[in-house]
């Protein structure tokens, strides 16, 4: 039997201390203390899945099986193929009796009333429906669709909560490969899963307050792209009148560039290269054995190179740089050894056995930028027992299992404002 799991926090990415408190006005977990337990009250598997198979039909993506439903999702971020889901999203929540707002984000808030909707803040379930470029079926369109699951059970139960609750869609998902490193000028981050504009979790990010709307408006598509986020907000639809901010609507990545000498294959000997691919290999090597050895994470899923030719040795790259830990504290030892050994390794210096070797060329530089900062999350503690106590329930104890989740999300911006 396969084991039910859930997260009791996220990994952290780059150390940024901070204490969560709870604040008002917001969405937050204290909604639930209240709340009186519908014995009975179970969701509709079938519907649920027919749900998230549903929205797989905007933005097809590559089959990878022969099964009906053995294609991925590619679904990026203010796409037709976006719009015809958030078009679907507001159909489908509007039916169920929901108040639908949309901000100046493109971020949609479906509040279902409760009997004390004036004077108390709504719970919200929710993710994305936007995805990576080779996405699958389930990476926040789950969270979505279980949202709206909930919202159905309610409905045809007939059931009338003391507080609003509702679902949100957030714009522009969590985290993706990283910014087009040649364009690091103008873009500091990448999008979560921010697939098609760069900042992570840019939506949520401008809804607690943390990135300004006027910089989100303006970020153009990574890839040498020129529509910004405003201008593809306003074009499917999707740019409301709302403030994105919580207080009108409550509710480590990094880039390493090397710079070395370009020249010719032919002509030049390795004793006379300053490589920059081959040092950024190195670099990337260190990184995962430093990680394993400390028990974290270490991923690098872009580089760039230039100038990008078969017989010139590169005189630049650029890397992702992706770490993370289950603690503040292990990331930030993590995040200063690799700057420290970073810098060495691209002098030609040995460390880890990085340049013991093959021919040590002429020495290069390396940069270190970092991207997003993202620090752990420690989930609610009630909120944990309560999702424990439900699976127990369908599962029993022995099917249980704790861990971390890997992935940031909206949850991240969001957090300290929900409490």
């Amino acid at each position: 039997m396969s084991k039910m799991s859930w997260s009791s926090s996220t990994w952290s990415r780059r150390p940024r201390i901070w204490k969560p408190t709870l604040k008002t006005p917001g969405i937050g977990i204290a909604n639930l203390a209240s709340a009186h337990p519908q014995p009975g009250l179970k969701i509709n598997q079938d519907r649920l899945l027919d749900a998230i198979h549903t929205t797989s039909r905007w933005g097809q993506g590559l089959r990878w099986g022969k099964g009906e439903s053995n294609t991925g999702v590619s679904r990026l971020a203010l796409s037709d193929s976006d719009k015809d889901a958030r078009d679907w999203f507001v159909h489908t929540t509007k039916s169920l009796g929901c108040h639908v707002k949309v901000d100046a984000m493109g971020n949609i808030f479906a509040v279902r009333p409760g009997r004390r909707s004036r004077e108390l803040l709504p719970t919200c379930a929710g993710s994305h429906l936007d995805t990576q470029p080779t996405g699958g079926r389930y990476d926040g369109i789950l969270g979505v669709c279980a949202g709206l699951e909930m919202l159905k059970v309610l409905h045809e139960e007939h059931i009338e909560t003391d507080f609003p609750v509702g679902v949100v869609n957030w714009t522009n998902i969590p985290p993706g490969p990283g910014p087009d490193p040649l364009e690091l000028a103008e873009v500091a981050l990448y999008s979560e899963e921010g697939a098609r504009f760069p900042i992570s979790m840019v939506a949520s990010g401008v809804w607690a307050g943390e990135i300004s709307l006027e910089r989100a408006h303006n970020l153009k598509e990574v890839g040498n792209g020129r529509r910004t986020m405003k201008q593809e907000l306003d074009r499917i639809g999707y740019l409301g009148p709302i403030n994105a901010s919580y207080q009108d609507m409550p509710l480590g990545w990094h880039t390493i560039s090397v710079y070395g000498q370009d020249c010719h294959t032919g002509t030049t000997d390795f004793a006379n290269r300053a490589d920059a691919l081959l040092t950024a290999a190195k670099l990337i090597l260190h990184s995962h054995n430093m990680a394993a050895r400390k028990d974290t994470l270490a991923s690098t899923g872009i580089i760039r190179v230039e100038p990008g030719s078969t017989n010139t040795v590169p005189g630049r790259a650029q890397f992702s740089l992706d770490i993370r830990a289950g603690d503040d504290n292990t990331l930030m030892n993590l995040e200063e050894q690799l700057k420290q050994d970073f810098y060495k390794i691209a002098e030609g210096t040995s460390v880890d056995g990085m340049n013991d070797s093959g021919v040590t060329g002429r020495p290069c530089s390396a940069e270190w930028t970092l991207d997003a900062p993202s620090s752990a999350v420690q989930f609610d503690s009630n909120c944990i027992d309560c999702v424990r106590q439900s699976a127990e329930g369908l599962l029993g104890q022995d099917s249980l299992q704790d861990m971390i989740s890997g992935a940031g999300g909206h949850l991240l911006e969001s957090e300290p404002l929900c409490g």
